[in-house]
């Protein structure tokens, strides 16, 4: 399922997701606003007083990939209508409108962090799609389904949301093609044995190392490149791998596919999907795509 929209308010990027509940504006605003409702669906237990301005703290469990407690603060209350608030560098808002057979439950969230916090749409997508689905289950007096497809979820609103597809620069020597992915908490010595692993393995294209600094940076040759993996991490929006290489300008559709399906498969290897493979037509679809997308 992949019913979230990820858009622009305000030159901010906005996820948003409606739900359609069976049950009154007054009971859905206890389960989004009362701390012990909230732990039933919300990803971190919740501290807060339900006025303007109050200080918010979000501690989250020990089998948390986030370790610690983040803090916030109440932006907005009018019952049972607007909770808004801010969750570390984002605000999310929660909207209740009235429907004849219950309400509709919209929620938002501002992603904060600017480029980097928006790469984390699609794992934050697919996270608050659980938790809605549990406060629904909630609400309903039921047991959600356990989640068991984060990645397909992951995978399909990175493609949705175009997280996956990369750039190309004009430069002296050519155009530099660059790709960023959000790597879901994996620290960087994590990700640096699946990188290294997957050179021997034919995930990502093997080559002449010319510069390596484990577990953050390794360059290496291909077809007359250099190919730069560097991995990343901030302590508040989580780890990632920026790529970059420089190519001429009549391979750049075609760099830019099979770079693009080699960060693909070694995002879904990181994941824990042990039968990604390559796919030609893959990446025949997707030089198709930066064919028409270059011009």
């Amino acid at each position: 399922m992949t019913d979230a929209t990820l858009s622009y308010v305000n030159g901010e990027p906005t996820l948003r997701f409606e739900r359609t509940l069976r049950h009154s504006p007054a009971k859905v605003w206890r389960a989004v606003t009362e701390p012990a409702e909230l732990r039933h669906w919300f990803p971190a237990e919740v501290e807060v007083e339900l006025r303007p301005g109050a200080p918010m703290r979000f501690v989250f469990p020990e089998e948390a990939v986030v370790e610690g407690s983040w803090d916030g603060e109440v932006l907005e209350v009018d019952e049972p209508k607007v909770f808004m608030f801010r969750w570390n560098s984002d605000v999310l808002r929660i909207e209740l409108i009235p429907e004849a057979e219950g309400c509709r439950l919209v929620f938002s969230q501002t992603l904060g962090g600017g480029r980097v916090g928006r790469l984390a749409a699609g794992r934050t997508a697919a996270g608050w799609d659980t938790c809605l689905d549990q406060l629904a289950a909630r609400l309903d007096g039921t047991t959600a389904p356990e989640q068991t497809d984060w990645l397909a979820r992951m995978a399909g609103y990175v493609e949705k949301f175009g997280l996956g597809d990369g750039t190309a620069t004009s430069t002296e020597d050519g155009y530099e093609l660059r790709f960023s992915r959000d790597l879901v908490w994996k620290p960087p010595a994590t990700s640096w044995q699946f990188l290294t692993d997957g050179v021997d393995g034919g995930i990502v294209p093997p080559g002449r190392v010319v510069d390596t600094e484990p577990p953050h940076v390794l360059e290496y040759e291909w077809q007359g490149s250099t190919v730069r993996w560097e991995f990343r991490s901030d302590p508040k929006l989580g780890e990632r791998v920026e790529l970059t290489l420089t190519v001429p300008a009549d391979r750049r559709a075609a760099a830019l596919a099979t770079w693009h399906h080699h960060m693909e498969l070694f995002f879904a290897v990181t994941m824990g999907d042990e039968g990604a493979t390559w796919s030609d037509e893959r990446v025949a679809e997707l030089t198709g795509r930066y064919e028409a997308k270059l011009g």
